[in-house]
C-alpha cells in the first residue's frame, strides 16, 4: 500500500514518476534551476517568471490531485468527473512520457508551441491547450474547479519562454516538484515553496511590493484577530492572497488539529475565504496560491473593489453581504476617479480612505478587522473625507488597538511608507478579552 510520502513507480494507475526531494536544500535547488531556465528564456525578472511558473505548476498539481481523487472514487465505487479531457491533462502533454508530448516532439519544429498557445483548425476555430482551458468557465455545466482553472489561465496569452527546448526543460523540472515528491516531514510544503517565489516578487526592485505584505506582519495580524472555523474571512484587496492563505493555516492549526470533523474541513475549503483583486497579473496568482494552500474553492472576485466594475465574478457567487472577519492591506497613495467615489458617503480621491469606508461597511455587527493603514490617513486633518471617515470609525466601531510599525517594515518590498496596524470591532463590542 502506498503512503502519502512515497511514490510507487510501478503503480499502473498511479501518479506519473517523479524524483524525490527529501531535503529543503533539494527543493530550493530545484526551484532555482527552474527560475534559471526561465531567466535565460525571456523571463528576466520575478514579475515575468513567477506568473509563468504559476500556471505551469498549477496544472501539474491539478493533474496530480485529480489522479488521486479518481483513484479514491474508484475505490469506493463513486463516479468521478475530471476537470480536463485528453489530451489537455498534464499527464498527456507535459509529462516526459505523455502520449501527446511524444507526438508533438516527433512532429515539426513549432508544433509544441502551436498546441500550447493555440492555432486555427480547418474550420477557422482557435484550438489548443490555452484556448481550451480559458473556455472551460463558459461551459453550461462548468464546475467551480473548471471556473478556477479558466481564471488561473485568464492572463496567459501565450508561453513567454522563448524556445520549445527551454519550455520542455521547465516542464521536466516542474514534473519533479509535486506534493508526492516533496517530503513534508523534512521540508517546507509545496505552498511554502510557492510563497518563496511570491516573496521574490515583493523584493525591492521587482515592482511587486504593492501586492505583497511581509509574512511576519500577516501572521501577527491573523493571530490578533483570531478567526475561527465557521466564520467568514474577507480581504477586499487581496493581492497574492497572503492574508487568506495564512488565515486558513491558522484556522486549521498545526497538522489540522483544529479541524474536528469532515464538515469543518468542507467549510474551510469552500465557504470561508472571500476576496477581491483588480490586477490582471496578480488575480491568477492569488487563485493558485490559495489552491496550493488547500483551499479548494477560492471565492475571489476579479474587478475594481471601489467602482464595483467586474472583470469576472463567477467565483464570487453566493458571497455574503457582510463578513465576520476582514484582514487586509489596501493600496495607499493611489488616486481614484469620480466613478470610484460614487458609492461612498465621504467622497475623496484617496484610495486608502475609500477602502477604510468599504471595510467598515463590509463587516457584520460585532465583526473584527485588522488593517494596514499609512500614517497619513491617521494624522491628515485638512480634508473633510479623512476627518469624517475617522470619526465614523470611532463612532461605529470599537477601535481597540493602534500599532505603529517601525520604519522600514515594507522597505524590502520597495515601499518606504510609514504604516500602522488598526484592530477594531464593528459596534461597541467588548474587547477586554483580546490582547496582542
Amino acid at each position: 500500500m502506498k503512503t502519502t510520502n512515497t511514490i510507487d513507480e510501478s503503480d499502473s494507475k498511479g501518479l506519473a514518476k517523479s524524483r524525490r526531494l527529501a531535503t529543503q536544500q533539494s527543493v530550493d535547488q530545484a526551484v532555482k534551476s527552474i527560475c534559471d531556465i526561465m531567466r535565460r528564456g525571456n523571463c528576466a525578472g520575478a514579475l515575468q517568471y513567477v506568473p509563468e511558473l504559476t500556471w505551469i505548476l498549477f496544472l501539474r498539481i491539478l493533474d496530480e490531485q485529480e489522479q488521486r481523487e479518481s483513484q479514491e472514487a474508484e475505490a469506493v465505487g463513486v463516479a468521478f468527473r475530471p476537470s480536463l479531457e485528453e489530451p489537455y491533462r498534464w499527464r498527456d502533454w507535459a509529462a516526459p512520457d505523455g502520449a501527446k508530448r511524444k507526438e508533438l516532439q516527433e512532429a515539426t519544429l513549432g508544433s509544441f508551441f502551436a498546441f500550447v498557445n493555440g492555432s486555427l483548425d480547418s474550420k477557422g476555430n482557435l484550438v489548443g491547450l490555452l484556448p481550451y482551458l480559458k473556455g472551460l468557465k463558459n461551459k453550461p455545466d462548468a464546475t467551480p474547479r473548471q471556473k478556477v482553472i479558466s481564471e488561473v489561465i485568464s492572463g496567459v496569452e501565450r508561453v513567454r519562454i522563448d524556445t520549445e527546448r527551454n519550455f520542455l526543460d521547465v516542464l521536466d523540472k516542474v514534473h519533479d516538484i509535486t506534493s508526492e515528491a516533496v517530503d513534508d516531514t523534512h521540508v517546507f510544503t509545496l505552498s511554502q515553496v510557492y510563497e518563496g517565489l511570491l516573496l521574490k516578487m515583493g523584493e525591492k526592485g521587482n515592482d511587486g511590493g504593492q501586492f505583497f505584505t511581509p509574512r511576519q506582519v500577516i501572521k501577527a495580524m491573523v493571530k490578533a484577530i483570531d478567526p475561527q472555523i465557521g466564520e467568514t474571512v474577507y480581504d477586499p484587496g487581496c493581492g497574492t492572497g497572503g492574508f487568506l492563505a495564512q488565515s486558513y493555516e491558522y484556522m486549521a492549526g498545526p497538522k489540522n488539529e483544529r479541524i474536528k470533523s469532515a464538515s469543518d474541513l468542507d467549510t474551510l475549503r469552500h465557504d470561508t475565504f472571500w476576496g477581491r483583486e483588480k490586477e490582471n497579473l496578480i488575480y491568477p496568482i492569488a487563485l493558485a496560491n490559495l489552491i496550493l494552500h488547500g483551499i479548494d474553492k477560492p471565492n475571489l472576485w476579479h474587478g475594481n473593489t471601489l467602482t464595483g466594475q467586474t472583470t469576472y465574478g463567477g467565483l464570487f457567487d453566493g458571497a455574503p453581504q457582510s463578513f465576520d472577519v476582514v484582514l487586509t492591506n489596501p493600496p495607499f497613495g493611489g488616486k481614484e476617479g469620480k466613478d470610484a467615489q460614487t458609492d461612498f458617503d465621504y467622497k475623496t480621491s484617496a484610495t486608502q480612505v475609500l477602502f477604510l469606508q468599504h471595510v467598515i461597511r463590509s463587516l457584520k455587527d460585532g465583526g473584527r478587522c485588522g488593517i494596514v493603514i499609512d500614517e497619513g490617513l491617521l494624522f491628515r486633518t485638512n480634508q473633510d473625507a479623512f476627518v469624517k471617515t475617522k470619526r465614523k470609525l470611532l463612532d461605529d466601531c470599537d477601535l481597540w488597538c493602534v500599532l505603529s510599525l517601525p520604519a522600514g517594515v515594507f522597505t524590502a518590498a520597495g515601499a518606504g511608507v510609514k504604516t500602522n496596524l488598526l484592530f477594531f470591532h464593528k459596534g461597541r463590542a467588548n474587547a477586554e478579552d483580546l490582547v496582542l
